[in-house]
C-alpha cells in the first residue's frame, strides 16, 4: 500500500526530476536591548519596556492604575493587524485562565478571558456543557477571539461574541463595571467586540449548550461542483465550510452534524502536514502551473471521504504549525461566489507562487456594534501567504475585489481600511467611539494603529 502523501510525492517527482528547497531566511530585526514582542506569523513586532501578567483581578487594578504610557492588552499574539503592538507595557492574562462558574439550568458559564480555546472544551464538559461553535485554531484566548468577532461557521450560528450574555470590564480608572443587555447595557454592546480599546475584559459569561458530540466529513471535489452545491450544503448543516486549492481546480467541503455515533475517525490528512505538501508541489513544479494542477489534481481525485466523529471542542478547533499571514473579509452572502470567481481568477493568472488554500465560511447576522456581521447574513472569505513570504502584493490584489463585493475586514487579520472607511459598515461606529472615550478619555488602551481609528 502506498501511503497519501508518498503517492503525492512520487507524482511530483516523477514530474520535477528534481526537488527544489528554497533559500528562505528572517529579514534582520531592529537592534534593541529590550527584548521583542512578535505575533504568531512574526509580521508585527514592537520593544515593549514592561511585560505584565496580574494574578488577580485586584493586581490587574493596580497595575492599570500605577501604570506609565500605554497599556495593550495581548491574547495569543495570533492576529496580524498591529492591535498588540506598543513599546509601553503589554498586559497578559495567562494567569486569569479555566471556568469560574457555571449554571446548569441556563446552560451558561463564566469563564476567566485569559483562557486559551483549546482549554475551554474539557471543563465545560465536565459541567454538562459546550460552547454553541468555535474557530478552527485552538491557540486563541477568549478575550482575544471575543475582541476580534473571531467565528467558526455555520448559517444559523453567529460569532462568538453572539454568546456572550455579561462580562466584566476593568476599566482605565481601575474601576469594576459588571455588564449585560441589563446592566450598563451600551458598554455591553460595545464590549462583545472590542479591540482591546475600551479597557480589559477579565471574566465573560457565554452562553452554551449541553455537551455535543459532531460527525465531521470532508469530501474532496472540483471547485465547480462545490459552488453549485455550497448554498444546499449550508442550509442542510449544522456546520459547513468550503476550501480551494490554487491551481488544482480542487477544493473539498467540510460539514458538521451532531451525532450520537460513538467516536471514530478514519484516516485523514493532517493539515499541517498538507500545508507543507502544497508548499513542496509549489516549489518542485513552479516551472509549469499547468504540471502543477494536473499532479495536484490528479492526486486530490484519490483522496477519499474523510469522517470523524469527536466531542464538539475535538473536531472544531486543531493546532496549526505551519504558519502565515491572512487577509479576510466578511460579504454579504449573496456576493460570496461572484467574489471568489474574480479573486480566483486573479490569483492564479498573477500569483503562481500562492499554494495556501482559500477558506469559505458561512456566519450569522448579529447586532453588536462593531461586528462585521453586524445586521446581515455574511460569508467570510480568506487568503494565506506561508509567513516567510512577502504578502503584500498578493494581499494588495485581492483586497480591493473584497471590498467592492461590500466586505467587512475580519478585525484580527491584514487589511488597509482606514477610519472614514470602516464608518461606512458600521452604524454604531461613533456610538462605540462615545463609550470609548467615556471609560479611556485619556487614551490609556490606546496604540498607534487604533489612534488612526478613534483619533
Amino acid at each position: 500500500m502506498v501511503s497519501r502523501r508518498s503517492l503525492l510525492n512520487n507524482l511530483m517527482m516523477a514530474a520535477a526530476g528534481i526537488a527544489v528547497s528554497p533559500n528562505l531566511v528572517f529579514a534582520a530585526g531592529d537592534k534593541s536591548k529590550r527584548i521583542p514582542w512578535k505575533n504568531w506569523s512574526g509580521s508585527q513586532v514592537c520593544y515593549p519596556e514592561f511585560r505584565k501578567a496580574p494574578a488577580s483581578v485586584e493586581e490587574l487594578q493596580t497595575l492599570i492604575t500605577s501604570a506609565k504610557g500605554k497599556i495593550r492588552p495581548v491574547g495569543a499574539g495570533h492576529s496580524f493587524m498591529p492591535l498588540v503592538p506598543t513599546d509601553d507595557t503589554i498586559l497578559s492574562l495567562s494567569r486569569l485562565s479555566g471556568v469560574v462558574s457555571h449554571d446548569a439550568s441556563k446552560n451558561q458559564a463564566t469563564i476567566w478571558a485569559g483562557t486559551r480555546l483549546g482549554d475551554i472544551g474539557e471543563p465545560l464538559a465536565a459541567t454538562g456543557q459546550a460552547l454553541l461553535n468555535m474557530p478552527d485554531i485552538d491557540e486563541q484566548t477568549l478575550a482575544g477571539a471575543l475582541g476580534t468577532a473571531t467565528h467558526g461557521t455555520g448559517e444559523n450560528i453567529g460569532c462568538m461574541s453572539s454568546f456572550v450574555e455579561g462580562l466584566q470590564l476593568v476599566t482605565a480608572s481601575g474601576d469594576i463595571l459588571e455588564c449585560s443587555r441589563t446592566q450598563n447595557p451600551d458598554i455591553f454592546h460595545a464590549a462583545r467586540v472590542n479591540l482591546g480599546a475600551l479597557g480589559v475584559v477579565t471574566q465573560v459569561t457565554m452562553q452554551n449548550t449541553p455537551k455535543y458530540r459532531l460527525k465531521r466529513e470532508t469530501t474532496w471535489l472540483p471547485i465547480e461542483d462545490i459552488l453549485e452545491q455550497s448554498e444546499s450544503l449550508a442550509s442542510n448543516n449544522r456546520n459547513y465550510e468550503f476550501y480551494y486549492i490554487p491551481f488544482t481546480g480542487m477544493g473539498f467541503t467540510d460539514v458538521q452534524n451532531v451525532t450520537t455515533e460513538p467516536v471514530s475517525a478514519t484516516d485523514k490528512i493532517d493539515q499541517n502536514d498538507g500545508a507543507e505538501d502544497l508548499k513542496l508541489a509549489r516549489d518542485m513544479l513552479s516551472w509549469s502551473p499547468k504540471l502543477r494542477e494536473f499532479v495536484l489534481g490528479t492526486y486530490m481525485k484519490t483522496i477519499s471521504k474523510e469522517v470523524t466523529i469527536a466531542n464538539s471542542w475535538q473536531n472544531y478547533a486543531s493546532e496549526r504549525n505551519v504558519r502565515f499571514n491572512e487577509m479576510e473579509y466578511h460579504l454579504p452572502r449573496e456576493n460570496m461566489v461572484a467574489a471568489f470567481k474574480e479573486i480566483r481568477a486573479t490569483v492564479e493568472n498573477n500569483f503562481p507562487e500562492v499554494f495556501f488554500p482559500f477558506e469559505i465560511r458561512y456566519i450569522q447576522g448579529d447586532d453588536i456594534w462593531l461586528s462585521p456581521f453586524y445586521g446581515r447574513e455574511t460569508c467570510s472569505i480568506a487568503v494565506h501567504r506561508f509567513f516567510q513570504e512577502d504578502y503584500k502584493p498578493l494581499f494588495a490584489a485581492v483586497e480591493p475585489i473584497l471590498q467592492k463585493f461590500g466586505g467587512r475586514p475580519h478585525w484580527g487579520k491584514l487589511n488597509t481600511m482606514n477610519a472614514e472607511q470602516l464608518k461606512q459598515h458600521y452604524p454604531k461606529w461613533n456610538e462605540f467611539d462615545q463609550v470609548r472615550r467615556q471609560l479611556d478619555p485619556q487614551g490609556k488602551f490606546m496604540n498607534a494603529y487604533l489612534e488612526t481609528l478613534f483619533a
